[in-house]
């Protein structure tokens, strides 16, 4: 290695090294003014591995999961610069990651594949089940249940008890009402108890 290129090599660590003990909104800050491409890497470098394993889950392929991942991030970069700081940054890389896969799901089948239907879970069932009780399921079950129910409500329950959004958030991602979201959300939680129950019978007899 040259001296020059040994000194380039000392002062990029260095940069990186201060850029990793920055916060996400100092590093966007920070990108906007100077467009420095070792900013971006920190932020990919936090935020590949979760995107990934977030794609996985939604689209359950490996391969298309990595596929999304590297478009996510492209397009995460095409924007990063429109980030408004009021949100957290990971709520706004979560919002992109689940809009792309949302859609990617959407063009493989009809909205109403996506989501329990009303025929199988009527509107007006009693809402009792209570968000503890999502929470309560262990989690190497829970991801077993979660792959067996239709990926729109994986979706709703995984922003809402996962990455905590709020109903006004999930209805910007998914354009729809918070009412409606209201319901979707209802209806998750039903089909989860429903399949959990049939999947884990013995716990019940």
């Amino acid at each position: 290695m040259s001296l020059f290129r040994f000194i380039q090599f000392f002062l990029e660590r260095l940069q990186l090294s201060r850029i990793e003990t920055m916060t996400d909104n100092q590093i966007v800050a920070e990108y906007r003014e100077t467009f420095d491409p070792l900013l971006y890497k920190v932020i990919y470098k936090r935020y590949s591995g979760k995107v990934y394993h977030k794609c996985v889950a939604m689209l359950k392929n490996t391969d298309e999961a990595m596929d999304a991942t590297q478009d996510i991030f492209i397009k995460l970069y095409t924007k990063i610069a429109d980030f408004e700081e009021r949100a957290k940054l990971s709520t706004w890389i979560y919002r992109v990651t689940y809009n792309y896969c949302i859609d990617l799901l959407r063009k493989r089948k009809k909205e109403d594949k996506l989501f329990s239907s009303e025929t199988e879970i009527p509107d007006d069932i009693e809402d009792e089940i209570e968000d503890r009780e999502i929470l309560e399921i262990e989690v190497k079950k829970l991801k077993v249940v979660l792959d067996k129910i239709p990926e729109g409500d994986k979706a709703v329950l995984m922003m809402k008890y996962q990455d905590d959004m709020s109903i006004k958030e999930i209805a910007e991602i998914l354009n729809k009402t918070e009412s409606s979201i209201k319901m979707k959300l209802k209806r998750a939680r039903h089909k989860t108890q429903r399949v959990y129950k049939e999947t884990f019978k013995d716990l019940y007899t």
